[in-house]
C-alpha cells in the first residue's frame, strides 16, 4: 500500500507494481479488459510526469549542498543543474507518451470485442474422420502484414490474430460448400507449417502467402466424397480449389470483399473483424 509520505518506499512499490503488470499483461483472457488498463496507465503516466518535475526541483532547490566525490562544490552544482535539465527533458518526452497513450485509449474504446469462437474438442467416434477446413488464405499486402507479425512475435501470435476470422460453424459451412476441405494442411515444398490446437498455419515469406486452417470432425453419416476432399499434394500442385480454374461453377464463391475490408480498412489491420451475414470467415486472394 502507498505511504503517501515516504518516497523511497512508494518508489520501490511502484517499481514492483509495474514489474507485476508487465508480467500479468502478457495474456488477456478478455481483450476488453485492456480498456481499464489503458485508463490506469494514463493516470500513472500523469503521476510519473509530476514525479519527474519534483525530482528536478529538488536538485535545483538543494544545489548549494551538491559536491562531487572530491568535495568540489562547483562540480557538484553543475551536476545538479545537468540532472535537473535532463529530468525536465524526460518530462517533455513523457508528455508525448501521454498523448500517444490517450490516442490509443480512444481507438481502443471504439472496439466491440466479439466472443472467441467456440472450438469443438470432442473425441473421434468410430468411423468419424478429421479434415482440414480453410479459414482464410491471404497473399499480397494482407499476407505481408501477417508475415511481419510472425517475424516480430512468432507464428503463435499470427494464429491467435487470424483466428478472429474463424466464425465456427459459419466458416465450416462455407468451406464445405465451396470445396475448401483437405485431408492434410496444404503446403508446398518451401512452405512452413505450424500447428497449435485445432489450427494449422502455413506461410511462405518468399512467395508472400499465408493460410489458416482448422480441424473439423466429419461424422460417418456425413462423410465427404473423395471428390469433395482435396489432397495436400493436389493443392500444392495447383489443381485444388485454390485454383480458380478448377472450382466447380455450381458452387457459390465466398465473398472476398468482407475480409479485405476488415483487414485493410483505415490501415488498421489489427482492428477486430466486422462480422456480417455475407462473411463466411474466409478471404481468398489469388
Amino acid at each position: 500500500m502507498p505511504t503517501y509520505d515516504d518516497p523511497l518506499k512508494d518508489a520501490a512499490e511502484a517499481s514492483e507494481a509495474l514489474r507485476g503488470l508487465a508480467h500479468a499483461s502478457r495474456v488477456f483472457d478478455d481483450p476488453a479488459d485492456t480498456y481499464q488498463v489503458f485508463g490506469d496507465l494514463a493516470a500513472g503516466v500523469r503521476s510519473l510526469r509530476q514525479v519527474l518535475d519534483q525530482l528536478a526541483n529538488t536538485h535545483l532547490t538543494h544545489r548549494d549542498r551538491a559536491h562531487d566525490d572530491d568535495g568540489n562544490h562547483v562540480a557538484g552544482s553543475q551536476n545538479a543543474l545537468a540532472a535537473a535539465d535532463e529530468l525536465h527533458q524526460a518530462g517533455i518526452l513523457l508528455d508525448q507518451v501521454h498523448d500517444r497513450l490517450d490516442a490509443a485509449f480512444s481507438h481502443s474504446g471504439r472496439i466491440a470485442w466479439h466472443p472467441e469462437p467456440a472450438i469443438s474438442h470432442e473425441p473421434l467416434t468410430e468411423g468419424a474422420a478429421r479434415r482440414w477446413v480453410s479459414v482464410l488464405f491471404l497473399h499480397g499486402v494482407e499476407a505481408d502484414q501477417v508475415l511481419d507479425l510472425i517475424d516480430r512475435d512468432g507464428p503463435d501470435s499470427a494464429i491467435t490474430h487470424l483466428a478472429q476470422w474463424d466464425f465456427g460453424d459459419e466458416t465450416t459451412d462455407a468451406a464445405l460448400e465451396n470445396g475448401y476441405v483437405y485431408d492434410a494442411p496444404p503446403a508446398g515444398a518451401l512452405d512452413r507449417v505450424v500447428t497449435e490446437g485445432d489450427y494449422a498455419l502455413t506461410y511462405n515469406p518468399a512467395m508472400g502467402h499465408v493460410s489458416l486452417l482448422r480441424q473439423h470432425t466429419v461424422p460417418p453419416e456425413l462423410a465427404l466424397d473423395d471428390a469433395d476432399v482435396v489432397s495436400a499434394r493436389e493443392t500444392t500442385a495447383g489443381v485444388g480449389p485454390l485454383d480458380t480454374n478448377t472450382v466447380r461453377p455450381t458452387r457459390k464463391s465466398t465473398p472476398e470483399r468482407s475480409l479485405r475490408t476488415s483487414l485493410v480498412a483505415e490501415q488498421d489491420w489489427f482492428a477486430s473483424p466486422a462480422r456480417s451475414s455475407e462473411s463466411a470467415g474466409r478471404g481468398l486472394s489469388l
